[in-house]
């Protein structure tokens, strides 16, 4: 959308921010009844990857995705042919919320390695013939506000100095700002993840990032009422959404952790070479040892999850890996897509107690 940069910090915030709200409310529905939606997850991983790729801002990654999950529920499209819908939502996204400079250029695409390995080539009367179809799809009106449209403004006040820490105070405010950012951001790219994160409005998706970025960084009170009055959502609005974030969250901790002790002597090579290991204590520490530290309670506070070292926040961008093309009907061989992506399991249906301690590991900063 046509906003500034960091709006949120501007004399009409309030204004843009009640503006957003009450465009969400009109969002179109969505059912969740494509044909293909088992091949979501690989088509929104494309969008993420190029998108990395030009280094496009989240809210036109987000917005790309959403565009992206509205037409497939009205249309029954081909796997062949959502590879041009998934680019020609980019395409739109990014000219819709970036600057003309910073937006893809034919040449650019079809230069990317990704797309020899799809064997696609994209043309301007093709890209030009689905973005006049997803046009008039959306009534020629792309307004449509995103959790990552609403996370920089909860994030101007997510962390305060008078928060602690542990029970303790913060010692650097600024430091602890930069956590909260990484965390908002990383969970903010779970959400695109799973479809499931649809039935929320993009306003609490936003919130619940924040509440679990608090959350994770054993900051209390974990949601204190300067959030709720901001934000208009209690505690107990953002529990569901919240739960599934976290969830994410636990599986990719325990992958890393999987990871980790496959190379021992990796790390101790690190160590040697002295590389820095982040945790809260400022000791070595074991995950049994974040898991038997006794609970501490703070008003409006649950009781935090447990934490151990060696596990930073990143996007899932951050990790080298393959993404595999789906094998449809409509697609002939299986073909490979070489990015830098960690992809997440379907989170699963089973209930998430926030009130309780993790049953793994969380990364922490030094107070």
């Amino acid at each position: 959308m046509e906003l500034e940069d960091q709006w949120w910090k501007g004399q009409l915030a309030v204004d843009i921010y009640q503006a957003l709200r009450y465009k969400e409310l009109k969002l179109p529905s969505y059912k969740g009844q494509s044909p293909q939606l088992n091949f979501r997850r690989y088509f929104a991983d494309l969008i993420a990857i190029v998108s990395n790729r030009f280094r496009l801002c989240p809210a036109a990654r987000h917005l790309a995705v959403y565009l992206l999950d509205i037409f497939m529920d009205r249309y029954d499209i081909t796997v062949q042919q959502l590879h041009m819908v998934s680019l020609s939502c980019l395409l739109l996204a990014s000219k819709f919320e970036e600057r003309e400079d910073r937006v893809p250029k034919l040449e650019t695409l079809n230069s990317l390695g990704c797309m020899s390995s799809m064997n696609l080539v994209l043309t301007k009367q093709g890209l030009l013939h689905m973005e006049l179809l997803l046009m008039e799809t959306f009534q020629w009106n792309l307004y449509f506000p995103t959790a990552a449209h609403f996370i920089e403004y909860y994030l101007s006040i997510a962390v305060h100095e008078g928060d602690l820490h542990d029970g303790w105070p913060l010692t650097c405010l600024e430091k602890t700002k930069l956590y909260m950012a990484k965390y908002a951001d990383y969970f903010l790219e779970v959400s695109l993840q799973d479809h499931v994160f649809l039935c929320f409005a993009p306003s609490l998706v936003a919130a619940a990032c924040v509440a679990a970025s608090r959350l994770i960084l054993h900051l209390s009170p974990t949601w204190p009422p300067r959030l709720q009055r901001l934000t208009g959502y209690t505690w107990d609005n953002l529990v569901p959404c919240a739960e599934k974030l976290l969830i994410a969250h636990d599986s990719d901790v325990k992958e890393a952790n999987k990871q980790k002790c496959q190379q021992p002597s990796q790390q101790s090579s690190q160590q040697q070479q002295g590389q820095t290991v982040y945790h809260g204590s400022g000791q070595a520490a074991t995950v049994a040892q974040y898991l038997h530290r006794p609970s501490m309670q703070y008003p409006q506070q649950a009781p935090q999850p447990a934490m151990a070292p060696s596990h930073r926040p990143a996007s899932y961008l951050n990790h080298a890996t393959s993404l595999q093309a789906p094998n449809g009907p409509q697609h002939s061989s299986a073909q490979t897509i070489s990015a830098t992506l960690d992809p997440k399991a379907n989170l699963p249906n089973r209930a998430y107690q926030v009130s309780m301690h993790y049953t793994c590991a969380a990364p922490c900063f030094d107070r």
